[in-house]
């Protein structure tokens, strides 16, 4: 079982976090989300455990107890319901290179009317790109 924890300290680590749940269980891995940027923590983590009753019991156990100073946040961890969170969404391509004298033309939207074309030589060459109304 997949267990989320949160409002975590961030001085602790990921085998504070397995120790912590090794008391109840066999812990699989143990993981505290960091910033991919400053590594550091961003305040929750994750731990599996291979076994579901002892996984609720330590959720039980755990759940709203004090860690380094704050009170801890133990829940099952599911996942995301499809659609939710960012969606990503597909935009044309940009425009065309300009030429000597014309700008490029102007990318699609969607992508599906296809990207405008690139710039000419004299500025009436090149073509503005599509817009798509197909949602």
């Amino acid at each position: 079982m997949n267990i989320y924890v949160g409002n975590l300290s961030w001085n602790l680590k990921d085998q504070d976090l397995s120790n912590l749940f090794a008391s109840h269980g066999e812990v699989v891995s143990a993981k505290i989300v960091t910033d991919k940027f400053t590594n550091r923590s961003k305040g929750f983590g994750f731990v599996e455990m291979s076994n579901d009753e002892q996984a609720l019991a330590a959720i039980t156990a755990l759940n709203g107890t004090e860690v380094d100073g704050r009170g801890i946040v133990v829940n099952e961890s599911r996942p995301k319901p499809e659609g939710e969170g960012f969606k990503k969404r597909s935009f044309g391509g940009g425009g065309g290179g300009g030429g000597y004298k014309g700008g490029g033309g102007g990318g699609g939207y969607k992508g599906k009317s296809g990207g405008g074309g690139g710039g000419g030589y004299n500025r009436d060459r090149g073509g503005s790109g599509g817009y798509n109304n197909d949602y």
